[in-house]
């Protein structure tokens, strides 16, 4: 099993990143929360990672924090109905504090505005996942806090509404939903928010 990849990133989009470690290059999908995070193209990067291997296909998935790869993980092995793509939107949706605080609080509502998943799988995702949480809660604070303390991380590129309209189509948007979701962005809060900030205020 894959659990870390360490390289030179060349290509990142908002839910993709390609990584060239030992003369290969690595095509990991990442959720939104992990690309704003991403360095400079052409820089070094590390990403905890989990594959999922199928009959017909393999993918890998990457996340800044090790913390947020075990709760993908346990996601997509643990609650019916939700598979590696619904999983990467729901995190792409809300941070891992995030995700903890609204599992523990039973916030069904807030969950099933995820792409993907409705009130009777964000009711099974509470349900499956809520006694669960205490030790991620420490993980999740433990990384924030490492992370808070060193040096930030450059924006590792100039984003588009395009390149935003083209991630919520990802995502499970219909192409006119994703484009009407990205227009109100840019008319309440302006053009010059980078993708992932377009993204994530969709999700607000």
């Amino acid at each position: 099993m894959i659990v870390l990849i360490e390289g030179k990133l060349l290509k990142a989009t908002p839910l993709s990143a390609i990584i060239s470690a030992g003369g290969l290059g690595y095509s990991v999908n990442i959720p939104v929360t992990t690309a704003e995070k991403l360095p400079q193209n052409g820089e070094e990067v590390s990403l905890h990672t989990h594959a999922v291997y199928r009959e017909d296909s393999q993918a890998l998935y990457g996340f800044w924090h090790e913390s947020d790869r075990d709760f993908f993980a346990l996601v997509i092995e643990k609650v019916s109905g939700v598979g590696p793509k619904v999983a990467i939107s729901l995190m792409s949706k809300l941070s891992l504090e995030s995700l903890i605080d609204t599992i523990r609080r039973e916030d069904s509502v807030l969950l099933a505005k995820t792409p993907g998943i409705g009130k009777k799988t964000a009711e099974r995702i509470i349900i499956e996942l809520k006694d669960k949480m205490n030790v991620f809660q420490f993980a999740a604070s433990s990384e924030s806090d490492s992370s808070s303390a060193g040096i930030p991380t450059a924006p590792h590129q100039t984003s588009t509404s395009e390149d935003a309209v083209l991630a919520l189509q990802a995502l499970g948007y219909k192409p006119a939903e994703a484009q009407k979701a990205i227009d109100k962005v840019i008319e309440k809060l302006g053009p010059n928010l980078s993708t992932e900030a377009m993204i994530k205020a969709t999700f607000g």
